[in-house]
């Protein structure tokens, strides 16, 4: 567990209020009282909340306590759908015949379900006044309007511009 937890002998106050195992509760009772039904039972005596007027106690296995709750964890990343970007860089001398064959990889990402990002590079001058590497991603996003979206609007990072696209919405059938 990533949090500090008070466990045992750690737990110093006079008196807490118990809760079992099962969910049964001791009641208020003294610190010491608590951890001796916890060994009683061969558990853990676990301070849950802290800061509640008395502080919550519980008897549990701590050690399958944590295992579970980092099962829990792994199976949300599993569950977390990844995003691959595929980055294509342009320039903007680019011929059309380029521009294309670039555009046809694109649309290949994208009806596998992959996010693509076209980058102008700006070379030299062409840094101060970027309106020819919008003029390149303009051309790209009307021959990818048809199968993807853009996120936003073309933006300037340092010496590149640069335009994310992602795969449109499929209406639910």
């Amino acid at each position: 567990m990533s949090k500090e937890v008070l466990l045992n002998e750690s737990i110093t106050y006079k008196e807490v209020r118990c809760i079992g195992d099962g969910g049964e509760q001791y009641g208020i009772i003294s610190a010491n009282e608590a951890l001796r039904i916890a060994r009683g039972k061969g558990l853990d005596l676990v301070l849950i909340s802290p800061t509640a007027k008395p502080p919550v106690c519980k008897v549990m296995d701590y050690g399958k306590f944590c295992y579970q709750a980092e099962k829990k964890q792994k199976e949300a990343r599993k569950k977390q759908k990844q995003i691959e970007i595929k980055e294509i860089k342009l320039s903007t001398q680019i011929a059309q015949n380029d521009i294309n064959y670039k555009v046809k990889h694109a649309r290949e990402f994208i009806q596998e379900g992959k996010h693509v990002k076209f980058k102008v590079v700006l070379r030299g001058r062409e840094s101060h006044d970027p309106k020819a590497g919008f003029a390149v991603l303009e051309k790209v996003g009307a021959m990818m309007s048809d199968i993807a979206n853009a996120d936003k609007e073309p933006k300037t990072e340092g010496r590149f511009v640069m335009w994310l696209f992602v795969p449109q919405k499929k209406p639910n059938s």
